[in-house]
């Protein structure tokens, strides 16, 4: 991954995973105070894991029925939990400018200990979509990520368009 000089960055070390949530949100815990909060993935979306507010907007704005959008989002949840389960050590890098959502919610990179970064490969496995809603410097990389997986029909993608 690599960083925008212009766009001062929080790298946060010493955290793990403690639950997948969905696709695009997990808990962490700090190995050290065991605080713990949310971080939603920077620059995407992933279905949604249940019935909710979210999930009857994205089924109008897909025109896919909600019973498809939640066995989507728990093909990018089960993905998640691959690559990334409960205990793996993470860094979360932070766009100062950039740090929260509109639920409050930690904005993140969520670096892997392999050094990979779990957005990324979300979008280039086809698990999520780049949008603007969780804005990021990224953005128009994870732009081009989310039409390469369509392009080549991966993931989601491998049964759908468009979701």
């Amino acid at each position: 991954m690599q960083y925008n000089a212009k766009a001062p960055y929080i790298v946060e070390t010493h955290w793990q995973i403690e639950e997948v949530l969905d696709g695009d949100s997990i808990i962490i815990c700090n190995r050290f105070t065991q605080m713990k909060k949310e971080i939603r993935l920077y620059g995407l979306d992933a279905p949604e894991v249940k019935i909710n507010r979210k999930m009857k907007e994205d089924e109008e704005k897909s025109s896919l029925p909600a019973q498809l959008l939640l066995q989507f989002g728990l093909q990018s949840l089960h993905f998640v939990l691959s690559v990334a389960p409960p205990k793996t050590v993470v860094t979360i890098i932070t766009e100062q400018e950039n740090y929260y959502d509109y639920w409050n919610r930690q904005l993140g990179y969520v670096i892997l200990p392999s050094g990979l970064c779990l957005n990324e490969l979300l979008l280039q496995n086809g698990y999520a979509k780049a949008t603007q809603q969780y804005y990021c410097g990224k953005l128009a990389e994870y732009q081009a990520m989310n039409r390469q997986a369509q392009l080549n029909s991966i993931g989601i993608y491998s049964q759908i368009k468009v979701f």
